[in-house]
């Protein structure tokens, strides 16, 4: 029972985390890796199977919302879809262990850029 149980404990857990805008998948990846025993890619294969169902519920509430600017996704997404292809195409063709020091250290500068709040820049005043 335990064998299943903690996986999907964490799923959960991410996916409720993931509703909240905090980037579940990332906790996720790192619980895989770090306690479960799952190599990288297979955890980064199970990240991204685990990001489509919430992108597209993502997707939408923001058009529901009125959110989505259909200019800006005419020409993103395109550009989205070329870049994704060729990252998958390297990180295929890279050591795994190449993998990790990247990825470590871009968590670690994702966390620091929460902790230190970042200057606001101020908006010109308008005169009346």
């Amino acid at each position: 029972m335990t064998d299943w149980l903690i996986p999907f404990l964490c799923g959960l857990g991410a996916s409720v985390i993931s509703a909240w805008g905090v980037g579940g998948g990332t906790l996720l990846l790192l619980v895989m890796t770090l306690f479960l025993g799952v190599d990288q890619r297979t955890a980064q294969g199970v990240n991204l199977l685990f990001f489509l169902p919430t992108a597209a519920s993502a997707l939408v509430c923001h058009a529901r919302g009125g959110y989505l600017d259909k200019p800006t996704l005419k020409s993103a997404v395109p550009i989205a879809v070329l870049a994704a292809l060729i990252g998958a195409w390297i990180s295929n063709a890279v050591d795994v262990e190449l993998l990790r020091k990247p990825f470590g250290v871009y968590l670690l500068l994702s966390g620091a850029s929460l902790i230190w709040p970042q200057k606001k820049q101020n908006e010109p005043q308008r005169r009346p």
